[in-house]
């Protein structure tokens, strides 16, 4: 899932390195790789686009994670997964394992959602109810901005609900935003290992449940400078440090973007002059920076291509995942052996020969 990071920063210029310069997405220098069997498990937002892909393709994934609840501070949850939705998974095969999220990543309701033990009782009953009666495979956690102060009160509610969800005999994962365990050495990153990184005791959820999905993406987003959404040393690192932790590859699940990350200036009177940073689908990508008449630079160190183009006195900026960076990250599943699968963000977003990708792989 894709966390909703934080307030935007001043635009910084990246210098990245540059490579050779890429036609568009026809050469894709797709990797080759022997076959093998992984778990694939797409996130789906309840939009039409999401649905087409979906349908198109499940053939290529095993698990589905549409994010279509949300949960309130009195352990509430409100949403439902669509009947199509349900009618394509059915008739794939494919299991379902919708998410809940804490709404806009409110860190104040989740707070006091995790100090209410009668509203983690009403949520953890809910879902047992719901995954039941709609035949659901499992759930998947996500809630984002827990303070780290809260770490402990995330991992007592994520056990009561993978108690009861095991007893009903379903299955229970979270999303965990990836850290290297540091305490950060500016304010920036003071703030998001306090708020995102550090909030999850990561070996212990992987212990109490039967997966996690290892967010290793958003390393740069809306508030931070253009970068990479995922680059391959930063990937590394994230793999590095929590199997140092001791949770079992095999409990892991390697989060993969299928989107892009957009950068340009912008003003309002209510918040001034900023950058702001969006995500932005690879046919999206496509649209501005052909329009733009800018070239696709490939950067061989972070296995990313990217663009920039001036647009009056500063610089637009695209980081765009498309199937030759998303092959490089499939990659990581030899590197690091015996992961359980990917955890995918998100459909309808993709370079469509991500799925030729898929199929040379599995």
């Amino acid at each position: 899932m894709r966390s909703g990071f934080f307030a935007s920063l001043l635009l910084v210029l990246l210098a990245c390195s540059a490579g050779t310069t890429l036609p568009h997405a026809g050469d894709r220098g797709i990797p080759a790789l022997p076959q093998q069997t992984f778990e694939t498990f797409f996130y789906l937002r309840n939009n039409d686009e999401a649905i087409r892909s979906f349908a198109a393709h499940a053939q290529h994934i095993s698990i589905i994670g549409p994010q279509t609840f949300n949960i309130s501070a009195a352990g509430e949850l409100r949403g439902q997964v669509a009947p199509r939705i349900l009618e394509i998974a059915r008739s794939g095969g494919v299991k379902v394992m919708p998410l809940f999220l804490n709404p806009g990543f409110d860190q104040a309701m989740a707070h006091a959602l995790l100090d209410d033990p009668a509203a983690r009782f009403r949520a953890v009953r809910t879902m047992v109810d719901l995954a039941v009666a709609d035949h659901f495979w499992g759930w998947q956690f996500d809630m984002e901005n827990i303070h780290a102060s809260y770490r402990d009160r995330l991992t007592a509610f994520y056990r009561e609900a993978a108690d009861a969800l095991h007893a009903a005999g379903k299955t229970i994962s979270i999303a965990v935003v990836p850290t290297d365990g540091s305490a950060g050495d500016d304010a920036f990153s003071e703030y998001m290992q306090e708020n995102w990184r550090n909030s999850f005791d990561v070996a212990a959820l992987a212990e109490i449940g039967d997966f996690v999905s290892w967010m290793t993406y958003a390393q740069h987003a809306g508030g931070t400078t253009p970068g990479p959404v995922a680059g391959l040393p930063w990937m590394r690192e994230m793999m590095d440090w929590v199997l140092a932790q001791g949770v079992a590859p095999e409990k892991i699940s390697l989060g993969i973007p299928s989107y892009s990350d957009y950068w340009l200036p912008t003003y309002s009177e209510e918040s001034g002059a900023r950058v702001r940073g969006r995500d932005i689908s690879f046919a999206r990508a496509n649209e501005l920076a052909g329009a733009a008449g800018a070239e696709w630079t490939w950067s061989a160190e972070q296995g990313v291509a990217y663009a920039f183009w001036r647009r009056n006195v500063t610089f637009d900026w695209i980081f765009r995942e498309d199937a030759r960076s998303f092959g490089l990250k499939l990659d990581l599943m030899g590197e690091y052996a015996g992961l359980r699968g990917i955890s995918v963000w998100v459909l309808g977003s993709e370079d469509p020969g991500i799925w030729d990708v898929l199929a040379a792989r599995r």
